[in-house]
């Protein structure tokens, strides 16, 4: 362009000048007639040193025609003042009242330019003005654009990463890398504003900083204000920076000759700086890279922000992992141990024997929890004593059965903490002399309480680095509880025990007296008899006893009726005396029921008659045949029906029923690998004899009684008749003997006894025809 403008202008020298107006200088963009000074490539010179900075500050057109002799303004300039120029005529190249650059046209000769042609020169430059300010910004958007990439570009690579180191390390090579610089380093604060070099990119041949610590008194003054500000510090001389004497040695120690300080935020916080290192020459830093490093520095903010975000996360989910495991081995313990209290809870429970319940314990916890040593001690009645009742140990030397003073033992200060029932938790820091042991141990002392205080302790040895956790102390507690109820029990129970055969001796006592009585007045009671029939004879020869009224006659019956049944009481005595020995064998026989029931029945019609109560039989007469003992049957059932009699008001019903209750047997069920069809056949199982008599009832609270011995319903004899209470108690003693059952049921003013008797075996030792 400079070669078509020369040829169009006919000047020999031409040249276009840049102004660049943020720094103050003319950069030659094209020229002919002059010459470079030697290796330089792009000529910069100082808007105040030439002619052209002139024009272009000020805008105005210069024109400027030198005679011999005048000195001129372009000889400040050594390229410019050896071209010998006579003419110099500088156009200023504006867009939008914009300069953006100078048209210079010299010549060696005066010529003087017309109006025409400065207006002709004054379009051009118009003209090349609008071709610079649409390539300048053509470039601007292409550098724009390629700097946006860029920053695109080592955003993705900083972000490629959620670990700062790597982060941090990314950046400063990315950054030394694009700003072709020396060193790049950030520093990070410490709360007491103590900053640390922790990454850095040196070029070749410079001293690494990585690690220095930094602390800059201007910081501790102002806390890092301005950069929380959001300050920049460009400095490209640091001589020419106006910096103290002290600190421009301190930047000199680091070979320093230009810097680029970019603050580094998190939120309000100051987190550290970015800093490039120019160390070869000063340098005079672009806005572009000023932007750029700014640009690039808020996406490492946003990277150490998501770094140490997911630094936190990592950190929470190891933390919650930790808990996770930790909950986990909690409720696995937890379950183990409700599994061992269970087992513990259920052997203990279900014994009543003091030595098994206490050598179950100590065994399952001291497996359980896999100490050295666990023991049982109970105590005496005073609390004085102690016995090592049961133990369970891995090395320690057995003290079971061994007897100790409490005041005496090798901690005697623990046992007030247990008698009050605090559990106790602590460390032998002597020898254990009870058990032979030089070592130390962490033992846990937990009381056993009773009803009646404590009673017992459980100890647990492990070794003296080891503690009882909660859940530990919280089981072997449990523990503690269920053996203190199940010593209790057993203890209850071997009293109850001890009581029982005390009772079961005095009621043998109390029969053997009665049999021994029984035997003795039996004789006496025969001889009575025998004198009273001889005597009722002689009166009868003697015609005293046919009145129907006299004393005699009333003394006489009353002697007979009280031997009667003095006889009949030895002989209820004497009879169950016999069943309790059970010394007779069965008689079996076959029994008709409907012709047989019809006989005994017999002799309570007239009484019922006399007494006006009803008597009914229902006896189905195919009723098979019953096979048992004749004589405990017709027993059974005549004290029955003595006590119907006895019992039923008058006007109400007396009933006896029987029926039979058949079984389907298979006759082939004993060879199941026939091929036969199966054969079943009906038999009766047993028998069911019901007694039933209306008009009373039984309280609730006697039919429990009712088969005692001696045993009487109070006030529920109507007609009088009296009776010793054993003829309930021998009609159930017999059943049993025949292996069957008898209930009483009593509702709605009705009264039920229920007989069931199995049908014997046809044993012919035993059968009577």
């Amino acid at each position: 362009m400079v070669e078509k403008i020369s040829q169009a202008t006919l000047f020999p020298i031409v040249a276009i000048e840049l102004y660049d107006a943020d720094h103050q200088m003319m950069v030659f963009a094209g020229s002919k007639g002059v010459r470079l000074p030697p290796g330089v490539e792009l000529l910069e010179v100082p808007v105040n040193q030439t002619l052209s900075g002139t024009v272009a500050s000020t805008g105005q057109l210069m024109v400027k025609l030198y005679t011999p002799g005048e000195s001129k303004v372009c000889d400040s300039n050594e390229t410019l003042s050896q071209l010998g120029i006579k003419t110099f005529i500088c156009i200023p190249m504006s867009v939008n009242q914009k300069v953006l650059g100078v048209l210079s046209l010299a010549h060696p000769e005066p010529v003087p330019p017309s109006e025409h042609f400065l207006a002709w020169v004054n379009s051009l430059t118009g003209f090349i003005a609008q071709l610079i300010d649409r390539r300048q910004a053509e470039m601007t958007l292409r550098l724009q654009t390629e700097r946006e990439q860029m920053i695109m570009a080592i955003a993705q690579r900083i972000r490629q990463s959620l670990h700062l180191e790597e982060i941090l390390k990314t950046t400063v090579a990315e950054v030394r890398q694009f700003l072709h610089t020396d060193r790049v380093i950030i520093l990070r604060f410490e709360p007491d504003w103590r900053a640390t070099v922790v990454t850095e990119s040196v070029a070749p041949g410079w001293a690494s900083l990585l690690g220095h610590q930094i602390l800059d008194t201007y910081f501790l003054e102002t806390q890092g204000q301005a950069y929380r500000q959001g300050r920049i510090q460009a400095i490209a001389d640091i001589h020419t920076a106006g910096f103290s004497s002290c600190y421009i040695d301190f930047l000199d120690s680091l070979n320093l000759k230009a810097k680029l300080v970019v603050p580094i935020l998190q939120g309000e916080q100051l987190w550290g700086l970015l800093i490039a290192h120019h160390c070869s020459q000063t340098r005079l830093w672009q806005v572009w890279e000023i932007e750029l490093l700014q640009q690039l520095t808020t996406q490492l903010e946003i990277a150490i922000q998501q770094s140490e975000l997911y630094q936190r996360i990592q950190r929470f989910n190891e933390a919650l992992e930790h808990q996770v495991e930790e909950r986990t081995a909690e409720l696995k313990q937890a379950l183990q141990f409700e599994a061992l209290l269970k087992r513990i809870a259920d052997k203990v429970r279900d014994s009543l024997d003091e030595k098994q319940i206490l050598q179950t314990a100590v065994q399952e916890l001291g497996m359980g929890l896999g100490v050295q040593c666990c023991d049982a001690g109970l105590y005496s009645a005073n609390q004085t004593v102690s016995t090592i009742a049961y133990e369970y140990t891995r090395i320690l030397s057995s003290a079971q059965g061994m007897t100790f003073l409490v005041a005496e033992s090798a901690v005697p200060e623990i046992y007030p903490y247990l008698f009050q029932g605090q559990t106790s938790q602590f460390c032998i820091t002597r020898p254990y002399t009870l058990r032979l042991n030089p070592n130390l141990f962490a033992v846990l002392a937990c009381p056993i309480v009773g009803d009646q205080g404590v009673i017992g302790d459980l100890w647990l040895f492990k070794h003296c680095e080891e503690v009882f956790t909660e859940q530990e102390v919280r089981l072997i507690q449990q523990v503690a509880n269920h053996c203190a109820i199940a010593l209790r029990q057993a203890r209850l129970y071997q009293t109850a025990q001890a009581q029982v055969r005390e009772l079961e001796r005095l009621n043998h006592l109390k029969d053997d007296f009665l049999s021994t009585v029984s035997h003795e007045l039996r004789t006496p009671m025969s001889s009575i008899k025998m004198a009273t029939q001889m005597l009722e004879i002689m009166l009868e020869r003697m015609g005293l006893l046919n009145a129907t009224s006299g004393q005699l006659v009333q003394y006489f019956q009353i002697l007979n009726s009280e031997c009667k049944r003095e006889i009949n009481l030895i002989n209820d005595l004497l009879d169950l005396a016999r069943l309790d020995a059970e010394s007779e064998p069965l008689l079996l026989r076959e029994i008709d029921l409907f012709v047989w029931i019809s006989h005994i029945a017999e002799p309570f019609l007239e009484r019922t008659r006399q007494q006006q109560q009803q008597f009914r039989i229902d006896v189905a007469p195919d009723l098979p045949a019953l096979i048992t003992d004749l004589q405990s049957l017709e027993r059974i059932l005549t004290e029955l029906l003595q006590n119907a009699c006895k019992y039923t008001p008058a006007g109400c019903e007396i009933t006896i029923a029987a029926e039979a209750i058949w079984k389907l047997e298979n006759l082939q069920q004993q060879s199941q690998e026939s091929s036969q069809p199966a054969m079943f056949v009906l038999h009766p199982a047993c028998f069911q004899i019901i007694i039933t008599n209306s008009g009373v009832e039984i309280p609730a609270l006697e039919r429990s009684r009712i088969f005692d011995k001696f045993y009487r319903i109070p006030n529920s004899d109507p007609w009088k008749h009296g009776g010793t209470g054993l003829g309930l108690a021998l009609a159930k003693k017999l059943v049993e003997r025949l292996q069957g059952t008898i209930e009483v049921q009593s509702y709605n003013h009705q009264t039920s006894f229920t007989i069931v008797l199995p049908q014997q075996s046809l044993d012919p030792l035993n059968l009577i025809q």
